[in-house]
């Protein structure tokens, strides 16, 4: 299977700790995905949140997710309480 590239997304280890984050922002694939998956925000309903992004960000942070699911869940595991974990879709 070819490696999937995404532009949108970078990680750096001076900012937030090294998780991924959209390009250019603070913004967390975490995040991103915490929102879609357990809030059920559409991207479009994310962009009002952060009108700054790119609808392609943010479809790319949700696409990293998919790509690097069980690293990614691990991620958001530790920072979300037990009860919120099992109340996910």
């Amino acid at each position: 299977m070819p490696t999937v590239v995404h532009p949108h997304i970078t990680s750096d280890p001076n900012i937030c700790g090294g998780s991924p984050c959209i390009e250019g922002t603070r913004i967390t694939v975490r995040t991103i995905a915490i929102y879609a998956l357990h809030y059920g925000q559409t991207p479009e309903e994310l962009l009002t949140h952060y009108p700054h992004l790119s609808l392609a960000s943010i479809y790319d942070a949700l696409s990293y997710y998919y790509d690097n699911r069980a690293v990614l869940d691990k991620d958001i595991a530790e920072h979300l309480s037990a009860s919120e974990i099992d109340s996910r879709p």
